[in-house]
């Protein structure tokens, strides 16, 4: 599995977890209610990862995280 894909596993998950404590902790036990509210979580970073252009996790993130790691690699070589 690829860092990218796990950190996004890992962000679904968390934002899963959360809203599921805190609906529980509004008082609701109903397990439909607090998996919806789950779901509800997640509806929004996957609808990032879905969209090319977003600069998290699209097409433009992949230029952007490119360039960076170009940038990096010639600031090292002047150091040296």
């Amino acid at each position: 599995m690829n860092t990218k894909l796990k950190a996004a596993i890992e962000s679904y998950a968390r934002s899963f977890v959360v809203a599921a404590i805190a609906v529980y902790s509004a008082g609701e036990t109903d397990i439909k209610a607090i998996a919806i509210a789950g779901l509800a979580a997640i509806a929004g970073p996957a609808i990032r990862a879905i969209n090319p252009n977003d600069p998290s996790f699209g097409l433009i993130a992949n230029v952007v995280d490119a360039e960076i790691k170009t940038l990096v690699k010639k600031s090292a070589k002047k150091k040296k």
